[in-house]
């Protein structure tokens, strides 16, 4: 019997992927290569050939059709495994860059702000800083404790745009140093008067890597964890 050009069935079958007709049924899928797609379908081609009507063989223009089908089925497999290859590849290099961060100071989105004990008996505090995407007349800094009291406030002025750090000495509004512990900072910048967007950052310290679905996080430790690509500053 006359054939004619494979149908989009059978190309979804081939090519891995569902259509309308399959909507309702259960498939499972895998990987595979050009060479075996390609293998795949001139066992189709063939079978259609020799089953074919004598009195009805099928014609050049159909058995062109064919052969372009081959060559787009397969073409578009070979792009799938090149676009899968550089992925693993892009992967590979950020697992590997964000094993390179181990045991060294970030700093991150966030508004915590820690301080501790030096061991000549004074304090200490973690970096802080800005991000901006503006440069900002005046930046507001604000520090409180866990019961929400100010322990600190200053106004950094002409402040540029992009990650800005600074360094909080650890002491209260009357000099004298603060308890050990957690503090939370809040951040206004301001263009002519009027507020601008502002993201503040804290200091973290890398302890480790997971490799994840979407990418390598890093362990934070106390800071949880964050992306490679939220990282601001390494210090």
């Amino acid at each position: 019997m006359a054939s004619s050009v494979i149908g989009s069935n059978t190309l979804a079958s081939i090519n891995g992927t569902p259509n309308a007709n399959a909507a309702n049924e259960t498939r499972t899928t895998g990987t595979e290569s050009s060479g075996d797609l390609n293998e795949r379908f001139m066992t189709l081609l063939i079978t259609q050939l020799q089953n074919q009507d004598p009195t009805k063989p099928m014609d050049n223009s159909d058995m062109t059709a064919q052969l372009a089908q081959i060559n787009t089925v397969s073409g578009i497999q070979e792009l799938n495994d090149s676009l899968g290859e550089i992925n693993n590849q892009i992967d590979a290099g950020k697992t590997l860059q964000a094993s390179s961060l181990i045991g060294q100071g970030v700093m991150v989105p966030g508004s915590t702000v820690r301080v501790g004990e030096t061991e000549d008996g004074g304090v200490v505090a973690t970096p802080l800083g800005a991000e901006l995407a503006t440069g900002a007349d005046e930046l507001e800094i604000t520090i409180t404790n866990g019961s929400g009291q100010v322990v600190h406030k200053s106004v950094e002025e002409n402040v540029p745009a992009g990650v800005q750090a600074f360094d909080w000495p650890g002491t209260g509004l009357d000099g004298n140093a603060v308890a050990e512990g957690a503090y939370n900072v809040e951040m206004t910048a301001k263009v002519g008067g009027e507020e601008v967007p502002v993201t503040p950052l804290n200091y973290a310290l890398v302890q480790g890597v997971t490799s994840g679905e979407n990418g390598p996080t890093l362990d934070l430790g106390t800071s949880d964890s964050v992306a490679l690509e939220d990282i601001r500053q390494i210090l």
